[in-house]
């Protein structure tokens, strides 16, 4: 009797696990971004078997899905079978993947299967081609930077002229994509005229440049001129909304910045699952044309660097995880820079003519925060910092050597306080490190300050009042592609959230009271909401 009850207990136990497991795939794929994440956890954690029969059942009801072919492609491979695998991922190709998602990368998942014809064949046909990129970034008077991947380790020319033809180049870098970098490299092109327009040319292992995109390189540093730049973050993957990519290079942006949530990796202990987000999120075709010709700048907020509304204190190497993610995270991306030698992160600054853009990292050095330990810490009379030490120095010493007309502060949430209830996550968490900040400010006598966020997956724009100093504006925005949304904030000057939407931010300080425009327009491109200030009003009396 007591063995019978022993078997029970265990077909019991073995019948709740599979129960609880079903519950938790079932939880996970209310959102398509992450109905192949939860099968790339199960893959990950030598589930694969239970991988291949949830996503067999999606195929049941979306048969041409291309995500879930690959993705069973990737179970299959890692169960050993190779030629249902190949199978697979021949349907995913037929169903519209791009070769890139299965030769580009180091982490792709198929590893095993480079033996195979289809595998092969496909490797060979794509040695000499870019496969995520080319992407723009770092766009100045004079220069720009140009990231891509290739397949495997390749040299990689760019060729940049004022001709369509490339006839005429003007300039030209090259470079070698590294295993250790997965296979990207960033080329520095310098020698450029300022405020001219370009057309560039990528070759790889020796094959003639072929016309990949078109810049136009900004004023000088201090100078007067008209940029116009589109913003946002939330942008979790959803086929149906990727259009946004084209939406938003409709508008025409000189400059594109993605502020946090990005990805939606949710992974920080799996370099697996970060690499599967970022490969399918560069493969897709609409953000490809995008960023070939609109210079990218980007922070990452939680759901890039940890977990939902995450915090783990301010060491570097605690989690263990962090230089990891942020190594990842520098890979796939073409930013001015990355933090400091001494304190490594997302943040940096740079300046477009005589606007002055800083870029904040909210995660790396954010103290632990929970209500218990806020309460501690105002027993202590110790406020908690999302900044850290060594940024929140930079960020002062930046601000007080800056010159600009205008000096925008990006921060991957929001400002204001009452974006988000009385939540811990946003600076209503940190009150004081804020306050520290405006306290700044005004102590400096800083003229010119605007703020953006992202965060909130609707489109805002607040204004924060200040004792004896003019308001600060902020220009909040993050619903690019989520199909989750937040409510509208009524204490907001506007708040939208009937579709996906970004931001536009145009200034001109080539006239006497220089002006930036915010505007915001939904997925479909129609602009809600716009409203001017002058830079007359943003000074102390």
């Amino acid at each position: 009797m007591s063995r019978y009850k022993s078997v029970l207990m265990v077909i019991v136990l073995a019948l709740l696990s599979t129960l609880v497991l079903a519950l938790q795939v079932k939880i996970k794929n209310k959102q398509y971004k992450r109905t192949h994440q939860a099968a790339l956890a199960l893959i990950t954690e030598n589930k694969a078997a239970a991988a291949v029969k949830s996503l067999q059942a999606l195929l049941e009801k979306t048969p041409k899905d291309a995500e879930t072919h690959y993705m069973l492609a990737v179970a299959l491979a890692n169960l050993g079978q190779e030629k249902k695998a190949e199978q697979a991922l021949q349907g995913a190709l037929d169903s519209g993947l791009p070769p890139g998602r299965i030769i580009g990368g180091t982490r792709t998942g198929l590893g095993r299967l480079a033996k195979t014809d289809l595998y092969k064949k496909l490797l060979a046909e794509n040695l000499d081609s870019i496969i995520h990129g080319p992407m723009l970034g770092c766009i100045g008077h004079d220069s720009v930077r140009v990231w891509a991947r290739t397949a495997r380790e390749a040299n990689i020319e760019v060729i940049v002229s004022e001709t369509s033809d490339l006839s005429e180049p003007a300039a030209s870098a090259k470079a070698r994509s590294k295993r250790g970098g997965d296979f990207t490299a960033v080329l520095q092109v310098s020698g450029l005229k300022k405020n001219t327009a370009y057309h560039y040319g990528i070759g790889i292992n020796g094959t003639k440049p072929a016309n990949a995109g078109a810049f136009r390189t900004v004023e000088a540093p201090g100078s007067g001129l008209s940029l116009r730049l589109a913003f946002g973050g939330g942008a979790g993957y959803t086929p149906q909304h990727e259009r946004m990519w084209n939406t938003i290079n409709d508008s025409k942006p000189d400059i594109l910045l993605l502020l946090g949530d990005n990805i939606y990796s949710d992974a920080p202990q799996s370099p697996e699952m970060q690499h599967y987000c970022y490969y399918r999120r560069q493969s897709r075709p609409e953000f490809r044309k995008l960023i070939a010709s609109t210079p990218v700048y980007t922070i990452w907020d939680d759901h890039d660097f940890g977990v939902n509304d995450c915090s783990y204190g301010p060491a570097i190497n605690i989690p263990a995880w962090k230089k990891p993610v942020w190594k990842v995270f520098s890979n796939n991306w073409v930013n001015p820079g990355y933090g400091t030698n001494k304190a490594p992160g997302c943040y940096y600054d740079f300046q477009l003519g005589d606007i002055h853009f800083i870029m904040l990292d909210g995660r790396f050095y954010r103290d632990k925060q929970t209500k218990k330990k806020k309460k501690e810490a105002a027993a202590k009379k110790k406020a908690p910092s999302m900044l850290g030490k060594q940024q929140k120095k930079w960020l002062r010493e930046t601000l007080r050597g800056s010159k600009a007309t205008f000096r925008v502060i990006c921060s991957p949430v929001p400002w204001v306080f009452a974006a988000k209830g009385d939540s811990l996550d946003t600076w209503n968490g940190f009150k004081e490190e804020r306050n520290e900040i405006f306290a700044f400010l005004s102590k400096e006598k800083i003229e010119g300050i605007l703020l953006m966020s992202a965060d909130r997956h609707r489109s805002d724009l607040w204004k924060i009042q200040r004792e004896g100093a003019y308001p600060l504006w902020e220009f909040n925005s993050s619903r690019l592609t989520n199909i989750h949304v937040h409510a509208t904030m009524k204490a907001a000057e506007f708040s939208y959230n009937a579709k996906q939407s970004f931001g536009i931010v145009s200034f001109d300080t080539t006239i006497d009271d220089p002006t930036v425009t915010y505007a915001i327009r939904n997925i479909d491109g129609k602009e809600v909401f716009s409203r001017t200030l002058k830079r007359s009003t943003l000074t102390h009396k």
